[in-house]
């Protein structure tokens, strides 16, 4: 047998986990110990489905529609997994229960899974369910969320809507990393990508918004229908903006007086220049401003606040 050359500092798997709580196989378990089979057709083929809610000061935030989004996704796939909506609901408070945290980024996937004989037929596979809960993330970091993020606009096309569903959340994402390879050659922070006639499509794990006089737009086609893209749209409605679902093209962002992403992984966030040149003044705007205030106080209310039962401590 030859001997293998050494590992580079990069390639070496010093086993350096977030800190969180996983579901896998019955079991919760600490994120080191969470494996995935390397014959699992999710890893092999991305064959998979999931969704991301977030716990914001102890509270889910609208979980109720991921896991309707979840659910929609797995029939979309003939995916199943041996559990119901309040069971899953169950896994994922015990996931952050367990894990403590009270800002949390929470993800429930499920895979198609193995077949005993490795058939290339999907429908001789098991699925299988996995759920984590780990420390709250965000698209912009706190400075960019200050200051706005950067993005170029590529022209990578997004895969279409013909080939896979972007209203089923998938782990199709070479696309989106072509592009964000194409973002950093620019200086910028992050991408978007086009759809097949040319227009802005979304980016990595976002949706994006541009205003222009006074009204809200964001894209129609090509791009995952974001649970924090309908709270935009309840903000509006509720502050008398209007706010439409079209195509926008990629002169219609640049040309607009604020533009801004929305994400589960971080909520409403500014973008303050596209390719180089400022967005409006270049700083976050106003109208962008009571907008996310308006996003932030709705985790404050009972309507879509689902609060975690933690542990007591113990000695209490």
């Amino acid at each position: 047998m030859r001997k293998l050359p050494e590992l580079s500092h990069r390639h070496a798997d010093h086993r350096s986990y977030p800190p969180g709580v996983a579901y896998m196989d019955g079991q919760y378990l600490p994120m080191h110990e969470a494996k995935l089979s390397v014959l699992d057709y999710g890893f092999l083929h991305s064959d998979a489905t999931y969704d991301v809610a977030h716990v914001w000061e102890g509270a889910f935030f609208r979980l109720e529609d991921h896991l309707n989004r979840f659910f929609r996704g797995m029939d979309a796939l003939h995916m199943s997994v041996p559990y119901g909506k309040a069971q899953v609901t169950e896994i994922l408070h015990n996931c952050v229960a367990l894990s403590g945290l009270r800002q949390a980024y929470v993800e429930f996937i499920c895979t198609r899974g193995t077949s005993p004989d490795f058939s290339r037929d999907p429908r001789q596979a098991e699925n299988r369910f996995i759920a984590f809960a780990i420390p709250f993330g965000s698209v912009a970091s706190e400075e960019q969320m200050q200051h706005g993020l950067h993005m170029a606009v590529t022209d990578v096309q997004r895969i279409p809507p013909g080939s896979v569903d972007p209203t089923v959340k998938n782990y199709h994402w070479l696309d989106m990393v072509k592009g964000l390879y194409a973002a950093y050659g620019r200086g910028a922070d992050t991408a978007l990508l086009v759809d097949g006639n040319g227009n802005i499509s979304e980016g990595p794990g976002f949706n994006v918004f541009a205003i222009k006089d006074g009204a809200a737009a964001t894209p129609d086609t090509s791009v995952l229908l974001g649970v924090t893209r309908q709270t935009v749209f309840d903000i509006c409605a509720q502050m008398g903006v209007p706010c439409s679902a079209r195509n926008l093209a990629v002169e219609d962002l640049k040309k607009a007086d604020e533009v801004f992403v929305t994400s589960t992984a971080g909520g409403v966030m500014p973008v303050t220049r596209i390719d180089g040149q400022p967005v409006g003044t270049g700083r976050t705007g106003p109208l962008f401003n009571r907008i996310l205030a308006a996003y932030w106080q709705l985790h404050d209310s009972g309507e879509h606040r689902d609060p975690v039962m933690y542990p007591e401590p113990a000695g209490k």
